[in-house]
C-alpha cells in the first residue's frame, strides 16, 4: 500500500515549524558616512534589537509507515541547535563569528540559518527558511 492509499502513488508534503529568538545587531559595512546614509537608524553605534521569527520548511515524501515527512521532534531539536543556541539573546555582530565579516542583514541571517540547518538535516530535505525581522520585513531564502 502506498502513502496515498490503494492505487495511488507516493505523496509529497511540506512541513513547517516556527521558532522565535531575540538578538541585537548593527548594520555597518561601509565608511561611517556611507553607513549612516544607507542604514540610517539601523547604524546606531549601540546597535538595536529584534524579536525575530523563523519558519523552517522541509519537504519530501510522506513515509507510508510513519505518515510523516520528518519527525517534528527531530526538526525541533535541529532548530534548537542551528538557530536558538547560536542566535538567541546574542549580539549578532559580536557573539556570532559568522557575522564578523558578513553584515548582519536579515538576508544574511536567513543564509546563516540555512547553512547551519544543512549541517543537521538529511540532504535535500530543507526547502526554505523564512525570517521575520518585523511583521512587515520578511526574507525568504531557498539556498540559492
Amino acid at each position: 500500500m502506498s502513502a496515498g492509499g490503494p492505487g495511488r502513488g507516493r505523496r509529497r508534503a511540506l512541513v513547517s515549524r516556527l521558532v522565535s529568538f531575540s538578538a541585537s545587531h548593527r548594520l555597518h559595512s561601509l565608511s561611517s558616512e556611507e553607513n549612516v546614509k544607507l542604514f540610517g537608524k539601523c547604524n546606531n553605534p549601540n546597535g538595536h534589537g529584534h524579536n525575530y521569527k523563523v519558519v523552517v520548511t522541509v519537504h519530501g515524501e510522506i513515509d507510508p509507515v510513519t505518515g510523516m515527512v520528518m519527525n517534528l521532534t527531530d526538526l525541533k531539536k535541529y532548530m534548537e541547535e542551528a538557530i536558538m543556541e547560536p542566535l538567541d539573546h546574542k549580539n549578532l555582530d559580536l557573539d556570532v563569528p559568522y557575522f564578523a565579516d558578513v553584515v548582519s542583514t536579515t538576508e544574511n541571517v536567513a543564509v546563516y540559518i540555512w547553512e547551519n540547518l544543512q549541517k543537521f538535516l538529511p540532504g535535500g530535505v530543507l526547502y526554505k527558511v523564512k525570517v521575520y525581522e518585523t511583521e512587515n520585513n520578511i526574507v525568504v531564502y531557498k539556498g540559492q
